[in-house]
């Protein structure tokens, strides 16, 4: 390593770690006026405010701005450098633009290893905390039912939820199948299910039984309620808690993504876009510092100002994008891994062309 790539990536780690602290500093303030009346209310010991919460607060929030702040970073210290000649400089004694990369390339892998390494592993246990601490103090827990829930309960035993509501315990349109490789055998379905927390037993309503000999005769029986256990089906099957994938390792998340699918539940999508952005998320590092180097490296008339304005309105449209993409995959038909990379499939190619117009 050259005493010039030292200089640049020392000016480099410097900058973003000001900035992200600059921005968390803010952010702890707002925190706090927001939540100040819930902590009072609900009388949240100072001890577990700072210690369980904000400790916990800091490195998620900081993990979060990270490839927006890669990004300013590299503008307002290699635009600085530009406008003091230095760029002129280095390139004038005979070093390339290309090598002029290094330096910047070797901070962003730094940030962006130290990144996965923190959202992978190390933030997911302290969410658990941080959660837990707003559940308590600040807000009531909050689960969400889902919709159109396939699974599989037992080898051959299939089950199927059209609508399930958590604050109920119940769920719409309920059907359970019974299969011998594919030949069905028995089929149950419901109008309601409503689990009872006393018995351990499901409350079927309006129900039919359908059960199969040699694949054709029907033995149908129907009544207005049954009580009954369901090995493998609870509750939690067919709820979701809040955030519940940021509480996740990633070899957690792949493991229950894993298993979900083995069991042939849908609706993954946010487990699948949560499990993609964990590594398109640090690999933007690269993306950003290219395009900002590219950008900041010259003089233009507007100086400083214009560099860091047309930065931060492409760090926002990298995140307007990326909201955007990942809304599509939730909600419409969008592949999860497509809409997570898209947004640096393009933005790499706008670094590129960038790069190719940056004075060599």
């Amino acid at each position: 390593m050259k005493k010039i790539d030292l200089y640049i990536l020392i000016k480099f780690l410097g900058t973003f770690f000001f900035a992200i602290l600059l921005i968390i500093s803010i952010s702890v303030v707002f925190d706090v006026t927001e939540k100040i009346d819930d902590f009072l209310e609900k009388d949240a010991p100072l001890k577990a405010i700072v210690f369980q919460y904000y400790m916990n607060f800091i490195p998620y929030f900081a993990n979060l701005f990270t490839p927006l702040f890669v990004f300013i970073a590299v503008i307002f210290f290699t635009s600085k450098m530009a406008y003091q000649t230095e760029i002129i400089a280095i390139l004038s004694s005979g070093v390339s633009f290309k090598r002029l990369m290094y330096p910047y390339f070797l901070g962003a892998a730094i940030i962006g290893s130290f990144s996965y390494i923190l959202g992978g592993y190390i933030i997911p246990p302290s969410n658990k905390t941080r959660l837990l601490f707003e559940n308590t103090y600040v807000k009531n827990r909050k689960e969400t039912g889902r919709s159109n829930i396939h699974m599989e309960i037992e080898p051959g035993t299939f089950v199927y939820m059209g609508k399930y509501y958590s604050f109920k315990e119940s769920g719409d349109y309920f059907n359970l199948e019974k299969y011998n490789n594919k030949e069905i055998l028995y089929k149950l379905s419901a109008r309601t299910a409503k689990y009872d927390t006393a018995s351990g037993k499901w409350n079927l309503k309006n129900f039919v039984v359908r059960e199969f000999a040699n694949g054709e005769e029907q033995i149908i029986s129907k009544g207005s309620r049954m009580d009954t256990l369901i090995p493998n089906m609870k509750p939690a099957d067919f709820k979701e808690e809040r955030k519940y994938f940021e509480m996740m390792t990633n070899t957690e998340l792949n493991g229950y993504i894993d298993e979900q699918k083995a069991r042939g539940v849908g609706n993954l999508e946010e487990f699948l876009i949560e499990k993609y952005k964990r590594v398109a998320s640090p690999f933007s590092a690269f993306i950003l510092t290219l395009i900002g180097v590219s950008l900041a490296s010259r003089k233009v008339r507007g100086g400083m100002g214009l560099h860091i304005g047309v930065g931060i309105a492409l760090s926002f449209g990298y995140i307007l994008f990326m909201t955007i993409s990942t809304t599509f995959a939730i909600n419409g038909n969008m592949n999860p891994i497509l809409a997570v990379w898209l947004p640096n499939i393009v933005f790499a190619a706008i670094g590129i062309i960038l790069y190719m117009r940056a004075p060599k």
